[in-house]
């Protein structure tokens, strides 16, 4: 039975042979924990915030009426209290990805100051709630028709709906996040791979 250290060089080992830096492979895993906590983060307070946000937005109501008013299409108005609770859950998750990502993604990354690393960063997250939203906004309607045809499922497909649309913007604009941060908001770091002996 190979130890530990053992098990991890030979992994690191067959990793470089492939062409892959086990160092960005490691901030990648790392990114993709704290996208997790992210993701729980950004969910829980979606749906925390969709019920109370469905309630005042009701078709018909005078939040509705006000929205419409403003110039925004009878189907968008539709779906505003979705598109609301999803931009509020993203702020949220940008907050604790960067706290995350900061400390224990990139601790070695102090090139910059705080605050202009959470600007940069808040520049790409506002970028991928561009991607977004019209992710969200585009596919809310056919998710929910879909789920809406399997009858055991049929009652709650607005909710299911809501979430697969969700889950795939999340998962595009993870990758834009990973990728453009690495090579911008923490282009200091190290990328070099040094095989020990």
């Amino acid at each position: 039975m190979l130890k530990d250290s053992a098990m991890r060089a030979m992994v690191v080992d067959t990793l470089v042979r492939f062409g892959v830096n086990p160092l960005e492979t490691k901030r990648f895993i790392k990114f993709a924990v704290v996208g997790s906590i992210g993701f729980v983060v950004d969910f829980g307070i979606f749906n925390i915030l969709l019920g109370p946000l469905n309630a005042v937005f009701t078709e018909g109501s005078s939040a509705f009426q006000y929205v419409v008013g403003l110039g925004l299409p009878f189907d968008s108005a539709r779906t505003f209290s979705t598109t609301l609770a999803s931009a509020i859950s993203f702020i949220a998750a940008i907050m604790s990805n960067f706290t995350w990502n900061r400390y224990w993604t990139y601790p070695d990354s102090r090139a910059k100051s705080v605050r202009r690393q959470f600007v940069m960063f808040v520049l790409v997250s506002v970028a991928g709630i561009l991607i977004r939203v019209p992710i969200v906004y585009y596919t809310h309607y056919p998710f929910t028709d879909l789920v809406a045809q399997v009858d055991l499922l049929a009652p709650y497909a607005g909710r299911i709906g809501d979430n697969m649309a969700l889950i795939l913007a999340v998962l595009i604009v993870m990758f834009w996040n990973f990728f453009v941060n690495r090579y911008w908001t923490y282009n200091d770091v190290d990328s070099k791979y040094e095989r020990k002996a």
